[in-house]
């Protein structure tokens, strides 16, 4: 397989949800009129907590200044993993649990902390800048190494961290996290670019008018519903993660689905912020799902991350992630 170093040097941030209005002009640029500025890779996450944005330097630049944005302290780079060549976005999803073992297992034992986004095409893996050089030579033994530059693939040479570079001992990864699984299901979709504007009102209303704060036991919902909506638009390929009824507000036909119309639900990971720099927290979910061949999307946000398995399968994943944890 070949592993794609892209081009884009990315920006991860928190907005928070009282300072989200004075930023909706910069989104609503960046997720609809992308046309109009260089940004090539954009990311909006919103959780119970915050947005979290993914967004390459050129888009960063449409974001006002504020207080009520924090940046985390690195640029990062996305990788990704491609099956049998072809462009990064448009080629066949390998799934995050398929890359548990030869990616994220291996970056989590050389103590290099990554970032995922899952979308509908592929994977992406968030590595720091700084860390390039480490993170090649580890996963240089297994994958063809391609470097994308100005839009074009070329071969990528092992950055050469040889002097000192010692193979660390494997170690078991329990999980230390406190796991949850809120009650709604999901979507994971994506649309025709050409039907955005069609349906630009009612994404605008979804990503930023409909998680006002609710009374309690409004609209019949228990407490264990949350809301979590996620859309990104990366080098021209749109994809969303929405829940069952948001997805069932979008007219029929717009949205992609699987032929098994397939739902999944979540693994929200963490019980106070997990913060940057803990290594191997996404190896810890990952790990036992591909063990037991149960395919995932795995999103990272500023707080917590989030995992998503199939409906039918949720059941068995929290009672193996929940025995991992205690098995410390």
């Amino acid at each position: 397989m070949e592993l794609h170093i892209l081009e884009h040097s990315l920006k991860v941030a928190s907005i928070e949800k009282e300072g989200i209005q004075i930023c909706t002009h910069g989104l609503i640029k960046l997720a609809f009129l992308a046309s109009k500025t260089r940004c090539k890779f954009f990311s909006l996450t919103e959780t119970p907590e915050d947005y979290t944005i993914i967004v390459d330097e050129e888009g960063f630049k449409e974001l006002p200044q504020s207080e009520h944005i924090s940046v985390a302290d690195a640029t990062w780079l996305a990788l990704n993993v491609v099956s049998g060549g072809g462009n990064a976005s448009s080629s066949q999803p390998i799934g995050v649990t398929k890359i548990a073992k030869s990616v994220i297992a291996p970056l989590a034992d050389h103590n290099i902390s990554v970032f995922m986004l899952s979308t509908y095409q592929t994977d992406f893996i968030l590595v720091r800048e700084r860390d390039l050089p480490m993170v090649t030579h580890t996963l240089s033994s297994e994958f063809t190494l391609f470097r994308v530059i100005n839009g074009e693939t070329v071969a990528a040479h092992d950055l050469g961290v040889t002097n000192g570079f010692v193979k660390p001992k494997l170690v078991p990864r329990p999980i230390i996290h406190p796991l949850s699984s809120p009650s709604n299901m999901f979507c994971v979709t994506s649309l025709d670019p050409d039907t955005l504007p069609s349906v630009a009102t009612l994404l605008m209303d979804v990503m930023f008018y409909s998680g006002g704060p609710k009374e309690p036991g409004a609209s019949g919902e228990d407490s264990t519903h949350i809301r979590f909506f996620s859309f990104s638009l990366i080098e021209g390929y749109i994809s969303l993660v929405m829940d069952e009824q948001t997805a069932q507000r979008f007219p029929h036909n717009v949205l992609f689905t699987s032929a098994s119309g397939e739902l999944w639900k979540m693994v929200r990971i963490g019980g106070q912020p997990l913060g940057f720099d803990e290594c191997g927290i996404v190896a810890q979910i990952s790990e036992p799902l591909a063990t037991a061949d149960i395919p995932a999307y795995y999103i990272s946000t500023f707080k917590f991350d989030h995992a998503l398995v199939p409906e039918e399968n949720i059941q068995s994943v929290i009672v193996a992630l929940r025995t991992k944890s205690t098995a410390q």
